[in-house]
């Protein structure tokens, strides 16, 4: 027998009984749509998380203070106190890789407008901050290089806490109080909605640094500084480069380690992308489980089949079928009954995957990569599970199997 009638006799086998034919199927039709949405999930969770990173700004780079061990304890990131106003203008000057700079002094507090008032986040910028970060004023003007000098008690604020005070009134030139300090908004940010990991990015309130370090922190160092440099190709370059200056203006001997870290939106991209994968590879490994069960289910099934069908067998076998043959017959309905479960499968996970993401507002990315593979595996499971029924039945003695009642 050629395959097409191969395959044509097993579909005609298996719709003599289609419900037990549709039971055995569901398995393999659980398990591929397990796996193809958590593997869509999976790369659409990837994908947002990067653009939402990549949205930060272009060729970034972020100067953080460092870590400082005292007493035998390490207080992390930010503990250190010498990033200073001043090495954000020598990497300005001496870094010939950095386009645009801006120190950052963040801190939080209440802000009040007459009877309305809200907590937010205070962040301490330079005026090169909003071309760095692509973010625009699309309300009013952003401060200046001379606001800077100045310590100038103004501020532009995110929409969020525009609502929050003003409600659908103008907020630009109103004076707000944040920590008893009447500051006036001279702008307002674009929407920018909420990032990956649940966080407001309008729920700000961007001020000079040099008012926030003055006026609301009083302190004279800096958390961060934020630089922008001219290409991704140069930000290995300017890494190195700007290590090097900062260990010299810092002091630090050859043996010491740095009192500062630099990191890259490229960096935290990487880092969430193997997370990510790793998630992903996981909770895919626990749902092809299912297909190992739905494969179980088929040899149930099949070996049902074979007792059955033990008469049939051997009247095939007495005008002129080989083991050879019989073996092909019960292979191919095995492998039929897994593919069909495959492709329901594979419809069935691209509609959950595409439904989720359109909930969660993620772009939908479906790997046709993990499409072959999991119709690939499912047939896979039907022969391997299939290969010991349809091996049983092509070992039947032809006399014994016409005398099988």
């Amino acid at each position: 027998m050629n395959f097409r009638e191969v395959i044509r006799i097993a579909l005609r086998t298996l719709g003599r009984n289609k419900l037990r034919t549709v039971l055995t199927m569901l398995g393999i039709i659980i398990g591929v749509t397990a796996v193809i949405c958590i593997v869509g999930l999976g790369n659409s969770a990837s994908s947002e998380v990067t653009g939402q990173i990549q949205s930060l700004g272009d060729n970034m780079l972020f100067i953080q203070a460092g870590s400082v061990n005292t007493g035998g304890f390490q207080q992390g990131i930010g503990g250190t106190k010498t990033l200073v106003a001043s090495d954000a203008d020598a990497l300005a000057t001496e870094i010939p890789e950095v386009a645009l700079v801006s120190p950052e002094s963040d801190t939080n507090a209440q802000v009040v407008n007459g009877n309305q008032n809200w907590a937010t986040r205070i962040q301490g910028v330079g005026p090169d901050y909003f071309n760095i970060r692509n973010w625009p004023v699309v309300e009013g003007s952003a401060f200046t290089k001379r606001d800077v000098d100045s310590a100038a008690d103004i501020c532009v604020i995110g929409s969020s806490v525009a609502t929050r005070l003003f409600g659908d009134d103008d907020p630009i030139g109103k004076t707000i109080r944040v920590k008893n300090v009447p500051v006036t908004i001279v702008g307002q940010l674009k929407t920018k909605g909420q990032s990956t990991f649940g966080q407001d990015q309008d729920d700000v309130v961007m001020m000079p640094y040099t008012t926030v370090m003055k006026k609301l922190s009083g302190i004279n160092w800096l958390q961060t500084i934020t630089a922008s440099v001219d290409s991704k190709e140069d930000e290995a370059a300017a890494t190195d480069r700007i290590t090097s200056l900062l260990r010299q203006r810092h002091h630090l001997r050859t043996d010491e380690d740095d009192d500062f870290s630099i990191r890259s939106p490229d960096e935290i991209a990487q880092t969430v992308g193997q997370i990510s994968l790793i998630l992903t590879i996981l909770l895919g490994s626990v749902a092809s489980i299912s297909l190992l069960v739905g494969g179980i289910g088929i040899m149930n099934i099949m070996l049902v089949s074979v007792t059955e069908r033990t008469r049939e067998i051997g009247l095939r076998m007495a005008v002129g079928a080989t083991e050879g043959d019989v073996q092909k017959q019960f292979l191919s309905e095995a492998m039929v009954l897994s593919s069909i479960g495959g492709v329901i499968g594979v419809a069935l996970g691209v509609i959950a995957s595409i439904l989720v993401c359109d909930y969660m507002a993620w772009p939908t990315v479906v790997s046709p990569l993990s499409v072959v593979v999991a119709v690939a595996f499912s047939a896979g499971v039907g022969i391997f599970f299939g290969y010991y029924p349809a091996r049983k039945a092509s070992r039947l003695d032809p006399i014994e199997a016409l005398r099988y009642e």
